[in-house]
């Protein structure tokens, strides 16, 4: 069980938390929306919760909720730059299907 993070996502995150000032980490999770059922949630945390399960990498905590660890298990997040668009990626292996307009997915 894992979730991960590219050097880009890892980069990132830091240069954000930075600018905040405090914070952790982010918190991964999946919330019931949108057209194919779930979709993603992405926010900067400052603490940790008792329930969290905490991963490590590139020297940046993500904290998934264990009904979330379910959906999102193998996932890499990763921070892409494609003209000028710039966002997170979610790379899920369990993802089966994605709807069309991007923001939500089936596992």
């Amino acid at each position: 069980m894992a979730v991960t993070l590219t050097e880009a996502a890892a980069r990132h995150v830091q240069r954000y938390l930075g600018k905040r000032g405090k914070g952790i980490g982010v918190r991964l999770g999946v919330k019931t929306t949108g057209c194919s059922g779930l979709a993603y949630k992405l926010e900067y945390v400052d603490e940790a919760a008792p329930e969290d399960l905490v991963f490590e990498d590139h020297g940046v905590k993500v904290l998934v909720d264990p009904k979330s660890l379910a959906y999102i298990d193998g996932t890499q997040l990763d921070f892409v730059r494609e003209g000028l668009n710039e966002g997170f990626r979610f790379n899920n292996p369990n993802e089966r299907d994605r709807c069309g307009c991007g923001e939500s997915f089936r596992i």
